[in-house]
C-alpha cells in the first residue's frame, strides 16, 4: 500500500471441531492479507490450554510446517494486524491469549474502542495489570472478571461496555469459539461451515479459499457461541440504524467477497458507472493505478463508452518496504511499483479512476510523471466522496490534518495535484449505487460527512454536513 491509501486495523479467521485448524487457519489468514500487514498470529486449542504462534510480517514469513506440529489442535483462531490503536511491535500481535483460574482464552480483534482509555483506567484503578497498549486487551480484562455471573453473562456485560467498532473472535481452551460484532455493526465477521465444522471470518474470501460454505453475516449486536453442542446466537440491543463502514465496499474488502448479500467487485463498478454518469468527459481512454480504483475505473469504461486500458503495470513482487537514502533513490521508490505503457499515453487525453485520496502526496508525484510522458491531458475521478472528517473507528486517518480535502476545496485541489480536472462522486450517488435499501440508515460515512454515530468525545464530533 501507498501512503495515500488507509489502512485498517486487522482480518480474523477461526475454525471450531476440525483436525487440522490451525493450518486452515493459516490459509484463512493468507486470504485476508489485505486487512492487515504489520503482524499475523495464530493460536489453538489443546488438551485444556491454548497454544500460539505470532511474529511480526507477511503470514508467510511468520509461519513455517514446524510451527503447525505445536500448533496441532481442536479448534483455532488466526489475525493479521495493522494497528490503529497500539504500536507496531510484537507485544501488540494478535491473537492476544491469557491464562485465568485454570483456563486459557485468545482473542483476535478488528476495530477501535472509542473509550479504551476510560475504561483502562477504570480496571486499573481495580487492580488489573495491562500487558500491552491494545485496546482488545480491554475486552479480556473485562471478560474474565465477569465470569463469576456465567459465561453468557460475562460476554453479555462486556459488550455492554464497549463502545466504538469491534469485531471479536474468542477462543476458549476448550475449544470454544464465539464471533463477536458491536452492536452497530462497523465492522465485517461472517459465518461459514466446512464439512459440519463452523468456520469464522472477516471476509467470504477466506472461506472461498478453504472451500467453507458462506452462511451469513453477523447482525449487529450478535453474539454467536460456536461448541461440541452446535451453534447459539445471543442478541445485544442495538440501536435503530446500523453503521456498517462503507469504506469496505470502496476500498477495504476483496473484490472477490461478498458482504450481506452484496459482491464488493459489483458494487465497485456499479460506483465507476454512477460516475461516469455525474462526471462525464470526453477523453481517449480511462484507467486506474493498480490495484487502486480498477474495478470502479471497468464501470466508468462500461457507462461512458470511453476504452478502459490497464497503462500503468504493477511489479507484484515489490517488498513492503524500500531502503531510500537520498532523495534522488525515493524516486525510485515510486517507479519501482508502477511503470507506463508509454504508447498508449503519449498525446492523450486520460481518465484516471481512483477510489479515494487522503494525503495526496503520491497521486501528485504520478500525475507529474504522466505529463512528463507527454500525456495531453489528465482528468481524476474519484469512486466516493471527498475525505474531510478523520474516522475514530480502525482506519488510520485520525486526525483531520491527514486527510488533505480537509483543507482544501476540490478546485484548490485539482490544481495542487497538476490535474486538467477532478471530480468525486457525490454521497447520494454513492449510497444509490450500492443498492441498499435505505442506505443513508445502513452505512457509517462519517469520514465524508462528519456525522459520528458513536459519540465518544463532544469535540470531535461534527455537525453534519451536505455533500
Amino acid at each position: 500500500m501507498t501512503d495515500d491509501k488507509p489502512r485498517e486495523a486487522c482480518g480474523l479467521f477461526g475454525i471450531h471441531g476440525h483436525p487440522d485448524s490451525a493450518r486452515l487457519t493459516y490459509f484463512g489468514l493468507y486470504a485476508l492479507q489485505h486487512r492487515g500487514q504489520e503482524s499475523s498470529g495464530i493460536a489453538a486449542a489443546r488438551d485444556n490450554t491454548i497454544v500460539s504462534h505470532k511474529g511480526m510480517g507477511l503470514v508467510p514469513d511468520v509461519f513455517e510446517m514446524s510451527h503447525f506440529e505445536e500448533l496441532h489442535g481442536s479448534s483455532a483462531v488466526g489475525h493479521v494486524r495493522y494497528s490503529t490503536t497500539g504500536s507496531s511491535i510484537l507485544s501488540n500481535a494478535q491473537p492476544f491469549v491469557v491464562h485465568h483460574r485454570h483456563k486459557s482464552y485468545a482473542v483476535a480483534h478488528n476495530g477501535n474502542l472509542v473509550n479504551a482509555h476510560s475504561l483502562k483506567s477504570e480496571l486499573e484503578e481495580s487492580g488489573s495489570i495491562f500487558q500491552t497498549t491494545m485496546d482488545s486487551e480491554v475486552f479480556l480484562h473485562f471478560f474474565v472478571s465477569n465470569l463469576k455471573y456465567g459465561f453468557e453473562q460475562a460476554l453479555s456485560y462486556t459488550v455492554s461496555r464497549l463502545k466504538g467498532a469491534f469485531s471479536f473472535i474468542l477462543l476458549t481452551s476448550k475449544g470454544e469459539l464465539i464471533g463477536i460484532k458491536d452492536p452497530n455493526g462497523f465492522r465485517p465477521l461472517c459465518l461459514g461451515k466446512l464439512n459440519g465444522r463452523y468456520v469464522l471470518a472477516s471476509e467470504s474470501c477466506a472461506l472461498d479459499l478453504v472451500e467453507a460454505e458462506l452462511i451469513r453475516e453477523l447482525d449487529p449486536g450478535e453474539i454467536v457461541i460456536i461448541n461440541e453442542n452446535g451453534i447459539k446466537s445471543l442478541r445485544s440491543p442495538t440501536p435503530k440504524n446500523s453503521s456498517f463502514c462503507i469504506f469496505e465496499f470502496i476500498y477495504f474488502a476483496r473484490p472477490d467477497s461478498t458482504i450481506s448479500d452484496m459482491n464488493v467487485y459489483e458494487v465497485r463498478k456499479a460506483h465507476g458507472r454512477q460516475l461516469a454518469r455525474e462526471s462525464h468527459v470526453d477523453a481517449d481512454l480511462v484507467m486506474p493505478f493498480p490495484d487502486s480504483g480498477t474495478y470502479a475505473a471497468l464501470g466508468y469504461s462500461e457507462a461512458s463508452g470511453i476504452p478502459f486500458e490497464m497503462a500503468m503495470i504493477r511489479n507484484h513482487y515489490v517488498g513492503r518496504t524500500f531502503i531510500q537514502p537520498t532523495q534522488s533513490m525515493r524516486d525510485f521508490g515510486v517507479r519501482v511499483k508502477l511503470n507506463p505503457v508509454k504508447s498508449l499515453l503519449k498525446g492523450k487525453d486520460i481518465i484516471i479512476i481512483e477510489d479515494s485520496i487522503i494525503r495526496g502526496t503520491t497521486v501528485r508525484t504520478r500525475v507529474k510523471a504522466l505529463r512528463e510522458l507527454g500525456v495531453k491531458r489528465v482528468h481524476m475521478r474519484v469512486s466516493g466522496p471527498p475525505h474531510r472528517f478523520p474516522c475514530h473507528y480502525g482506519i488510520d486517518f485520525s486526525t483531520k490534518g491527514e486527510l488533505i480535502a480537509s483543507s482544501k476545496t476540490v478546485k484548490e485541489l485539482s490544481d495542487h495535484l497538476g490535474l486538467d480536472s477532478l471530480y468525486y462522486l457525490s454521497l447520494k450517488g454513492l449510497l444509490d449505487a450500492t443498492g441498499v435499501k435505505e442506505p443513508e440508515n445502513y452505512f457509517c460515512k462519517a469520514c465524508f460527512d462528519g456525522c459520528y454515530p458513536v459519540h465518544f468525545d463532544k469535540s470531535l464530533s461534527k455537525a453534519c454536513l451536505e455533500i
